[in-house]
């Protein structure tokens, strides 16, 4: 082999080099926000745990980053402080119910079942989410200071009131639910029987001696509850 044919084999290995190079540097920015988005979901999971166990004020940043795999620098560089993240943490938790409830599909059923859809719903993400009634109870302490520094979840909330205003509205015109009921009042309604039955479990199982988490007793309590809310807005028979 020449020096022509010898230097042409190393500008050809040059050039994969280079060309490997090349790539893995593409690479990295990707890798890099996929670390960090990672890295900020792993903080947020563990924020939930810590805010709806001890609250804003009880919880711990030390605690968080433990659980979360990470260090309070990076708690601090991705959310700002405790306060930030406690706000951040809520309005997540907001968000995520809020589009739950969207992905109902509600608007093709006949409105009573749709709204029964959404009450069975609503006690169904109160048991399997038990975080958002302790972060929702946590933040009424704080008389929504945080919430009211949110611009996403007053949209959200708005679509919440929007589609069960829907509801009643195709209600009264199918002749099944009477005219005039506030959609805003129902709402609340729906979450107040829902709600305090599960705060109030404890007490409530001292007090009325009996198990209030039976799967007998939950059955119950959510017939009762589509019962009530039914009743509310139905035609009289």
């Amino acid at each position: 082999m020449g020096f022509d044919d010898h230097r042409q084999d190393e500008l050809r290995a040059d050039t994969k080099r280079l060309r490997k190079f090349s790539k893995t540097m593409d690479a990295k920015p990707e890798k890099r926000q996929r670390d960090a988005e990672a890295t900020q979901a792993r903080i947020l999971a563990a924020a939930k745990k810590e805010f709806s166990r001890n609250g804003l004020a009880g919880a711990r940043i030390d605690e968080i980053a433990e659980r979360a795999k990470a260090n309070k620098r990076m708690i601090y560089h991705y959310f700002g402080n405790k306060e930030d993240l406690f706000r951040i943490v809520l309005e997540e938790a907001y968000l995520d119910i809020r589009a739950a409830e969207q992905k109902l599909d509600l608007e093709h059923l006949p409105a009573r079942e749709a709204l029964e859809k959404f009450v069975r719903f609503t006690w169904e993400y109160y048991l399997k989410n038990p975080e958002f009634i302790t972060l929702v109870n946590s933040e009424n302490l704080h008389k929504a200071r945080h919430l009211k520094k949110s611009e996403r979840v007053g949209p959200a909330q708005r679509r919440l009131v929007g589609m069960v205003e829907a509801i009643l509205a195709r209600g009264v015109e199918e002749g099944v639910f009477r005219a005039g009921v506030d959609p805003v009042q129902l709402n609340i309604s729906i979450a107040a029987v829902n709600y305090y039955y599960l705060t109030n479990r404890f007490t409530g199982a001292y007090l009325f001696e009996r198990d209030m988490m039976s799967k007998e007793a939950l059955e119950t309590r959510i017939a009762f509850n589509l019962e009530t809310i039914m009743r509310m807005v139905c035609v009289a028979p």
